[in-house]
């Protein structure tokens, strides 16, 4: 499947990694305040940590240039 093609290198990979651990932390923390937020968060949290995992970039498979 070409859409879920790599293409990301180790430095977009290390930022979406950091990023999803960001977002997982925040999840924890907010998950007291508000069930909804920390949902949105863990969900968000695990989708930017398959793209590391995977090397790949939604954004940059739409056609969209990212920086990293």
């Amino acid at each position: 499947m070409s859409f879920l093609r790599p293409n990301l290198d180790t430095k977009g990979r290390i930022i979406r990694a950091i990023g999803a651990l960001v977002m997982a932390i925040a999840a924890v923390l907010t998950w007291s305040h508000s069930r909804t937020a920390g949902i949105a968060l863990a969900g968000s949290a695990l989708f930017v940590a398959f793209e590391a995992a995977r090397g790949w970039c939604i954004a940059r498979a739409c056609g969209v240039k990212t920086k990293f």
